[in-house]
């Protein structure tokens, strides 16, 4: 059962530092173009949503290759 909490904790580190990652990313990127000026509260909240949407997507990715990996070499060729 320990093997459980090990896993989801390791996916909830990663879904956070790959969240972290895109919003850091996401900063660069001027959508204050995109926006009605003094939108400033919805510029943030787009910018999180996006970062919480790429975030999740690109760790799920890196956890099923390393999953993938895994199987694969437990298997052998």
């Amino acid at each position: 059962m320990q093997v459980f909490g090990v896993d989801a904790i390791i996916r909830i580190t990663s879904h956070f530092i790959f969240i972290y990652l895109a919003f850091w990313a996401l900063g660069s990127i001027r959508l204050d173009n995109f926006f009605k000026a003094n939108q400033v509260t919805q510029i943030r909240l787009v910018i999180a949503l996006i970062s919480t949407a790429v975030g999740y997507i690109v760790s799920t990715f890196f956890l099923e290759l390393i999953i993938l990996c895994k199987n694969l070499f437990m298997v052998g060729f």
